[in-house]
């Protein structure tokens, strides 16, 4: 079932779509960047392939209405980690308190920009947070967490993406965790568009939850 929510964090109140599936074997919490947001429909895939894995999903728009008006034009909230990190790390204490997703073990997915804000989320919200995933992220960018985040994380990053590409591998030699991957997508670029791309993406996602977020 899915319902659109109302979730409060410091200063505003984002919208979030929360789709929870019978007998959920845990939650996982999206973080878009780059000018996305809950509609995005790279991120609503993925996040139908987790359902349909037994996860809850949260698809939260880390900006208010009025701050993606002012990015649209300005690009520069889209690049304030600090406040996109804030809000996830409420968004995820939200989650956990909330009446159906609350004692699910959660994992966040973090896209490009959104990325960072997953890192920082999870070196600030262990253990709450169990895992991490990120498509084409920006893991630089939180570069000063990097080491203390020490959640399985996944770094998913498109063959074709050099710049991000050697982004991510640098930040994984920063990462505490003893459980880390990069896993490159053969033949993609940074937004996941070549045939079968993307689904090589929501593969690898699930499997990496299914595996450190909810074992079965």
């Amino acid at each position: 079932m899915t319902s659109e929510v109302r979730i409060p964090v410091p200063g505003a109140a984002l919208l979030a779509d929360l789709t929870v599936p019978l007998s959920a074997r845990g939650v996982v919490v999206f973080a878009h960047g780059s000018g996305s947001g809950r509609h995005s429909p790279r991120n609503r895939y993925v996040a139908g392939e987790l359902g349909r894995a037994g996860f809850a999903t949260v698809l939260a728009d880390l900006l208010t209405a009025q701050e993606e008006r002012l990015d649209a034009t300005t690009g520069t909230l889209r690049f304030d980690i600090g406040l996109l990190a804030t809000r996830l790390v409420a968004v995820t204490d939200w989650t956990s308190g909330y009446r159906t997703t609350a004692g699910l073990d959660v994992g966040v997915f973090g896209a490009s920009t959104g990325a960072a804000a997953a890192l920082i989320a999870a070196a600030q919200r262990a253990p709450t947070i169990r895992a991490v995933v990120s498509r084409g992220g920006r893991p630089d960018l939180a570069s000063g967490q990097l080491k203390l985040v020490r959640q399985p994380t996944l770094l998913i990053v498109g063959e074709r993406d050099p710049v991000v590409l050697d982004l991510n591998r640098a930040a994984f030699d920063e990462l505490a965790a003893t459980e880390k991957r990069v896993e490159v997508v053969p033949g993609a670029s940074h937004l996941f568009e070549e045939s079968g791309a993307l689904e090589e993406v929501a593969q690898l996602a699930r499997d990496w939850f299914n595996r450190y977020l909810a074992p079965e």
